[in-house]
């Protein structure tokens, strides 16, 4: 293994958890630490979904910058389901070799690799793909819902998806169920509106996600697997997720990774009304499986926090664009790293190996990221 990505030899039994500790999974390599660099939208990709040099260097940056797992951005398993300009595509062979290229050259580092595989559903825009495609008919963005056959061939794509990762050498996947895209618009009980066997009830609703991964499992042997899941938002209920969780354990998938848009969320109302999300999922029976969390864990202190509270890997987006090594900062830093917020100059950013497309896409959607 490289030296590349930080790690530490071992934990102490008993010991507080060290951010440097390694975590192993039930299938494929070992984290070295427990910093993972979230799936970020980027734009940076050829508009066939092709992988460019921006992503590949991105990317490859934040490996050698120490992070025990490296996640791609989304990348679409249907042209139909592109939910960007730019966006990373695995949907066609013709990618496979990009991703060859970037597996190897994350492997080489001593992370561990894996490939988001995403569809955007209703938030496809039109522009990009025609009409969009969803669980239901929406009024609202134009898409049209799947017939029976599709959603059969969405599943059948998903797991393309997978195997072509698995061929270009990738560790892992891990499913975008998240963020309101395809897999949690059957999910959400109020996207979904089918009166067959994908929706109604939550067993029916969550069979798409669930035939993914019986499908992965069976095609891609040795893959392992990640499931993103938000709680809240986008039409879903928090304790349907904590059902879902609970299913995702048992199927045995590797790492289930929760984005709590802010790890400090306490919740103001319903069946959890006064506890923090980090709690609840922290608080779930995992067995084997691997627990990750997002939102807005930034300083030293944050990814301490969570790992005191459970959480088996801190993952890290925005300052992971800030700081293309945070992991190596601040193993050489500890406590006293102060990692830099924004907004920040476009200069800084580009010595942070971030693209103009990049820049750009920051400086439009996400105000006062870019420093004018």
């Amino acid at each position: 293994m490289s030296s590349a990505v930080i790690e530490s030899d071992s934990a102490t039994v008993g010991a507080m958890t060290s951010p440097f500790d390694s975590l192993s999974f039930t299938t494929g390599p070992s984290m070295p630490n427990r910093l993972m660099l979230a799936p970020l939208t980027n734009r940076q990709s050829h508009a066939d979904g092709t992988l460019s040099d921006e992503e590949f260097t991105w990317l490859t940056a934040r490996a050698r910058g120490g992070f025990g797992l490296t996640m791609t951005c989304a990348a679409h398993v249907q042209a139909v389901g592109q939910g960007f300009p730019g966006q990373l595509g695995v949907f066609d062979d013709r990618h496979v070799a990009g991703l060859t290229r970037l597996a190897a050259a994350l492997n080489d580092t001593g992370t561990v690799s894996y490939l988001q595989l995403h569809h955007a559903g209703n938030r496809a825009p039109a522009e990009l793909v025609g009409q969009p495609v969803s669980a239901s008919d929406d009024p609202s963005t134009g898409a049209r819902a799947f017939t029976g056959a599709e959603v059969e061939g969405a599943i059948a794509d998903f797991v393309a998806g997978a195997v072509r990762a698995q061929q270009a050498g990738f560790h892992g996947v891990e499913l975008h169920g998240a963020h309101g895209y395809l897999i949690a618009q059957f999910l959400s009980p109020e996207v979904n509106q089918r009166t067959d066997e994908w929706g109604g009830s939550l067993a029916n609703r969550s069979r798409f996600l669930f035939d993914i991964v019986k499908g992965v499992r069976a095609a891609a042997p040795g893959l392992a697997l990640a499931v993103r899941l938000s709680p809240e938002r986008f039409g879903m209920r928090t304790e349907e997720v904590v059902d879902v969780f609970g299913r995702l354990v048992d199927a045995g998938v590797e790492l289930i990774d929760m984005s709590l848009w802010d790890y400090q969320r306490v919740l103001p109302d319903g069946p959890f009304e006064g506890r923090s999300l980090l709690d609840i999922f922290t608080g779930l029976e995992r067995g084997s499986v691997r627990l990750g969390v997002a939102g807005k864990i930034h300083d030293p202190s944050d990814v301490q926090f969570v790992l005191d509270q459970g959480v088996d890997v801190a993952v890290l987006g925005r300052v992971g664009i800030l700081h293309h090594d945070y992991p190596r900062r601040l193993a050489a830093e500890g406590e006293g790293f102060v990692p830099r917020r924004p907004p920040v100059a476009p200069e800084v950013l580009a010595d942070e190996f971030v693209s103009p497309a990049f820049i750009d896409y920051l400086n439009t959607q996400f105000k006062g990221f870019v420093a004018s």
